[in-house]
């Protein structure tokens, strides 16, 4: 009888424990791996929910950041290392069978209608890996001077630029960047363009996958910006934290920056990246040849460094070593920029840089001068130092010094800049800004002193402010120091959302000749941009 009992009462706990809630292993399969993201792929995702953690070799490595019906767009958490096709699992409820079908009867209750009709099963399709973000800008201006003692002078320009990510939620992309300048009026020996036209940027992008992207057209690498400007083929592919790229196509024109076919350039580069809560970095290591028709032109390699450390401390370097020397061979370090930002507090934020150029030699194209930039290849140093401080709410405070000198004592500078901002005058309203810069060099010293006051006429929709500025100039080969005095002010209105309209004026005079000029500047601008998505 006592063994009776006891397997009634083991069967009876064993049958309320499987009546329960429970959970079960859910697993998904790594698809995509890129710098920022990592792509899962499951069954379904109906048991997930954004901000699950997603566990790899029993360890939380994954945190869901969005949902389809099938795959996760996910980030690493943990400093973990996940790559391609690696399994991830998550605890999932599973409800009993007695609360799936007692549901299951309520809502056949609830919801079947009245009569039946036979309709074609719904397949809900696997949302887009990408989003759209459209994002640009057309501008139009004209600028005005007329003088007393001068020849008048007129311009008109115009810009258009454009960044469209992954248009329709696809893996295509498009931007630009266009200016257009015309000069109305020119001095009478003028010999250059009036009618200008410039390409910066003109390219589309296909992202075959997450990790690999082709473009075509102008662009400027974004891990390779001392490049410059390449019109032609670039692709990239990440492996996991790792990269590379190849670039092929032509150099702009060094003279009017348009398409020049005799001026190929091909190479690559490989790099590392890495993004967690705390850190970031990328650095890229590379090599560049550059011809002009069919001889080498310069070869050289180039390296680039951007990190940030716990959101506080961001270090920038890049540097390019030129490899190729023509005849008498060597090489030259042409370019080193280094520079180091720090916020010690949101009131305190300083940068300190430093660079070092010389000439680039291009060995065709300047074939004639080559021996005139050898005997001058000095380095062209600087130094820069910069720091603002805000000691209350309503007040900043910053300062910069820079510096710049080469070896034999020529062509050295040094500037000090100064300003303190109001961001509220009170009982007044509006921002007040005051400034002073001093600047030497070898024959001129120069000091400006300004002051700014501006404020909303309208809140929100229409700006106004006016300035004062006093220049003073002294010549090292001139006895007489010159004075000239700058008066502008300007309007700014925010028609609408999209639309800008600014315009502004300025007179100055100068004190030596009584000189007298008028400026006029105006500008209207259109901004566009993708709507949400529902």
């Amino acid at each position: 009888m006592n063994k009776l009992w006891f397997f009634i009462l083991f069967f009876g706990f064993a049958m309320i424990g499987f009546a329960q809630d429970g959970t079960s292993k859910k697993q998904g399969t790594v698809t995509f791996v890129t710098s920022n993201n990592v792509y899962v792929r499951f069954d379904t995702t109906q048991d997930l929910n954004v901000g699950t953690l997603l566990s790899f070799n029993g360890t939380e490595c994954l945190k869901i950041e969005s949902l389809s019906s099938t795959s996760a767009v996910c980030t690493l958490i943990n400093n973990c290392a996940i790559a391609k096709d690696a399994i991830v699992t998550t605890q999932v409820e599973v409800k009993s069978d007695t609360d799936e079908t007692s549901e299951i009867e309520d809502n056949t209750q609830n919801e079947l209608p009245s009569t039946t009709v036979d309709v074609d099963p719904e397949y809900q399709q696997d949302e887009s890996l990408y989003r759209e973000n459209i994002r640009g800008r057309i501008s139009v201006a004209s600028y005005n001077q007329s003088s007393n003692v001068r020849e008048n002078r007129s311009r008109i320009q115009g810009a258009f630029s454009l960044n469209a990510s992954h248009i329709n939620d696809s893996k295509f992309s498009f931007e630009s960047f266009l200016a257009y300048r015309a000069i109305g009026s020119t001095p009478q020996d003028y010999t250059g363009r009036t009618s200008i036209f410039n390409v910066y940027n003109l390219n589309g992008t296909y992202d075959a996958t997450p990790d690999l992207s082709i473009t075509a057209g102008r662009k400027i690498n974004p891990k390779a910006t001392s490049l410059g400007a390449n019109d032609g083929i670039m692709a990239e592919k990440y492996f996991g934290n790792f990269y590379a790229g190849i670039i092929g196509g032509f150099r702009p024109d060094i003279f009017d920056y348009g398409f020049n076919g005799d001026l190929l350039q091909y190479g690559g580069y490989a790099g590392i990246e890495t993004n967690s809560a705390s850190f970031y970095s990328q650095t890229t290591l590379g090599v560049m040849e550059q011809t002009n028709g069919s001889e080498t032109d310069r070869r050289y390699i180039y390296f680039q460094h951007n990190s940030t450390i716990a959101s506080n401390l961001n270090l920038f370097s890049t540097m390019e070593l030129d490899i190729f020397g023509g005849e008498a061979g060597g090489s030259r370090l042409t370019n080193l920029y280094l520079s180091a930002r720090y916020r010690f507090s949101r009131a305190v934020n300083a940068m300190i840089s430093y660079d070092s150029r010389k000439q680039i030699i291009y060995y065709q194209t300047f074939l004639t001068q080559i021996e005139q930039f050898l005997d001058d290849d000095l380095a062209r140093q600087g130094l820069r130092l910069r720091l603002n401080v805000r000691p209350s709410k309503l007040i900043w405070l910053g300062a910069s010094y820079s510096s710049r000198f080469q070896s034999d004592s020529q062509n050295a500078s040094d500037n000090i800049y100064g300003y303190a901002t109001l961001t509220k005058i009170p009982s007044v309203g509006g921002r007040l800004n005051i400034s002073y810069n001093t600047n030497s060099s070898n024959y001129l010293t120069s000091n400006i002193a300004s002051i700014r006051y501006s404020r909303d006429v309208v809140k929100g929709d229409l700006n106004a402010d006016v300035y004062f500025r006093n220049a003073k100039y002294d010549y090292e080969n001139r006895d007489e120091t010159f004075t000239q005095n700058y008066f502008g002010g300007g309007l700014n209105w925010n028609i609408a959302r999209s639309w800008q309209f600014s315009i502004n004026a300025e007179l100055s005079t100068l004190d030596a000749n009584d000189e007298k000029n008028y400026r006029f500047y105006t500008r209207l601008t259109k901004r566009f941009y993708s709507k949400m998505k529902k």
